[in-house]
């Protein structure tokens, strides 16, 4: 059935999908780090926490989609945006390569936080479930970015003693949001929005549990 939403609910949906968009997740929760948690990085000057910051960005959504850019360009893909599940069986690879490398630098350098070990741990299993998934069903990418921002923002909350409260109150509405957002103008079923967000959750739980 096509999508009868009001024009201007379907703009500010794009613009939600963009702005929050899975590759930026990982950039968005080391910012979130840098607020609640400093004291983590008391070690370092605040050049390093930015070029620490740039990083991040640069391995986890500037490369990344770069390569996919390049994929598209190349007609490795049919469209830049994904659409099908073949078009993401390579970025899929890509992202769990650099999803690796973050985890591999944040547990075997002393001065990474310990909530970025179990974060990149997390997205890593996450994008090679996904990869495994989306064999049979082409999972909200969207989605699962979103729970596994919610899940570790509140798991935070068990490692660290502060006041997370307005965070995970954050964090849920974004999630919502952009779930929302996705059923306004993504062609995903609602299983598929689902299975997104239980493997976002589902990953940084079991990855907390692994590396605490």
């Amino acid at each position: 059935m096509e999508n009868q939403s009001p024009k201007f609910l379907k703009l500010l949906a794009h613009l939600v999908s963009y702005v929050l968009h899975p590759l930026f997740i990982p950039t968005y929760f080391f910012l979130y780090l840098m607020q609640v948690v400093p004291f983590e990085f008391a070690s370092i000057t605040d050049w390093q926490l930015k070029l620490k910051l740039f990083s991040v960005f640069w391995l986890t959504a500037f490369f990344p989609a770069f390569a996919v850019f390049l994929l598209w360009r190349l007609k490795f893909s049919d469209s830049i945006f994904l659409k099908t599940q073949k078009d993401r069986i390579i970025p899929y690879v890509i992202v769990m390569f650099f999803y690796w490398w973050m985890y591999y630098l944040s547990r075997n350098f002393a001065d990474q936080p310990l909530a970025l070990k179990y974060f990149y741990f997390g997205i890593f299993i996450a994008s090679a479930i996904g990869l495994t998934a989306n064999h049979f069903i082409k999972v909200s990418l969207h989605t699962m970015g979103v729970s596994g921002l919610l899940t570790a923002v509140v798991l935070v909350s068990f490692t660290y003693p502060i006041n997370n409260l307005p965070w995970v109150v954050a964090s849920v509405a974004i999630a919502a949001i952009v779930w929302s957002a996705r059923m306004i103008v993504s062609d995903h079923t609602n299983k598929e929005l689902v299975v997104g967000f239980v493997i976002g959750l589902s990953t940084q739980l079991a990855a907390f549990l692994w590396v605490n």
